[in-house]
């Protein structure tokens, strides 16, 4: 079960002008099932994406990074589950661009201004002309209030849809932010087999979007990790499609940019938590804030070797307070000169050690009533520094291994 996670409701995903999302069933893994997503935008929309670090990136991906250096505006994105189109070489290639040939052809604009995305099993080829016999009915199905509809199609793993949206005030212009994302598993930094789309009707200039994508993610999807496996397929893409009455915001670090920034970023947050929230097998949510490193870098480094590590995870799932593992753990993420006579470390309330060595008040019984919590913060004090990092996690269950051992069956 998620931990703290609901499904949407539909009626509290607000539409975004000049960005419609129709469904279907195309029958690439499973019969039944609602597994082709199409997202159609407006004219003048501008797209930017960020995309996953895995050298060995699956087809879409690279087809996705070839459209955008070809500058063409992006009127439509394409996007299959069941099947991720990874590790299947030049073929793969062929059919994620046939992909895009087929639903350009539909819509009469260029091959180049379609973005595809697949997300499933590795290493098996794209069944692409079921995918072009579903696109019919996925276009047949367009509308403005499908984000629901769609966060569903888009799963795998996933045990519920993951969409968030809020409406903010502009200058006395409602502006709207929704998106929605997919991944429960494969999940790491550098981006994961996760999905994420985040749609605004903001008037942006095109200019801004590369660096807004990557400040979103950065600030989101790569503050989340799950086994510390990075993916073949993740990406995330920012939509802006500059239907919002009011004047093009010509900065995002500043004045009502930053405030839409802002805005953006707490959904993407939202989305982001979500993954982890339903990660395969969680039952514990966990946030690991190191603070007063030298660098934000340092942080984050040692976040995620707590994040990482099973023993650490494993012990949460136990609701066992075996926390000189997490003390390991700052001890081998890296950082040459540390000084362990100088951390302290804390569970929520609880200051379980202080200057490296377990704090003489700490009773065993009180880390263990944080342990048993379905939410918890491991906090960290380095002593080092004034900077802080912060990265989201869960514990490993046995359903996690459960999981990923059935995966293909």
């Amino acid at each position: 079960m998620p931990v703290n996670l609901s499904p949407p409701t539909p009626s509290d995903l607000h539409p975004v002008a000049g960005v419609r999302l129709g469904v279907a069933e195309a029958g690439i893994r499973k019969v039944e099932r609602k597994d082709l997503t199409v997202i159609l935008l407006e004219d003048g929309a501008s797209v930017s994406g960020v995309f996953t670090r895995n050298r060995f990136c699956a087809a879409p991906v690279q087809v996705c990074r070839e459209h955008f250096a070809a500058a063409a505006q992006i009127r439509a994105l394409v996007i299959n589950t069941g099947n991720a189109n990874a590790g299947t070489g030049a073929e793969g290639l062929a059919r994620a661009r046939a992909t895009c040939a087929s639903l350009a052809k539909h819509l009469d604009v260029a091959p180049e201004q379609v973005l595809p995305f697949s997300t499933g099993v590795i290493m098996e080829p794209l069944p692409v002309e079921r995918i072009e016999a579903g696109l019919p009915a996925a276009l047949a199905d367009l509308d403005v209030d499908h984000w629901g509809q769609a966060a569903q199609a888009i799963m795998t793993t996933d045990t519920i849809p993951k969409a968030a949206s809020k409406v903010i005030n502009l200058d006395g212009v409602p502006v709207t932010i929704t998106g929605m994302s997919k991944g429960a598993g494969m999940i790491r930094p550098n981006m994961a087999t996760m999905l994420g789309f985040l749609a605004t009707d903001a008037c942006i200039a095109p200019s801004l979007m590369k660096q807004l994508a990557l400040d979103l993610a950065e600030g989101s999807f790569n503050r989340v990790t799950i086994d510390g496996d990075t993916s073949t397929n993740d990406s995330f893409v920012v939509i802006a499609t500059n239907k919002a009455p009011h004047k093009p915001l010509a900065s995002l670090n500043q004045g009502l940019g930053l405030v839409l920034k802002n805005a953006m970023m707490d959904v993407a947050r939202q989305l982001a938590q979500a993954i982890v929230r339903d990660g395969e097998g969680a039952t514990k949510f966990i946030t690991v804030r190191v603070e007063d490193g030298r660098s934000s870098a340092e942080c984050r480094q040692v976040a995620y070797a707590i994040a990482h590590s099973p023993l650490v995870k494993t012990a949460f799932y136990a609701s066992d307070p075996n926390l000189g593992r997490i003390l390991a753990a700052v001890g081998y993420a890296g950082i040459d000169d540390l000084d362990p006579s100088l951390i302290d470390l804390f569970l929520d309330d609880v200051h379980v050690a202080v200057n490296g060595g377990r704090n003489p008040t700490y009773r065993e019984e009180d880390g263990q009533r944080v342990m048993k919590q379905n939410e918890i913060t491991v906090r960290i004090r380095l002593g080092r520094g004034a900077a802080t990092d912060t990265v989201w996690t869960c514990d490993f269950s046995h359903e996690y291994v459960t999981i990923n051992a059935d995966y293909r069956s």
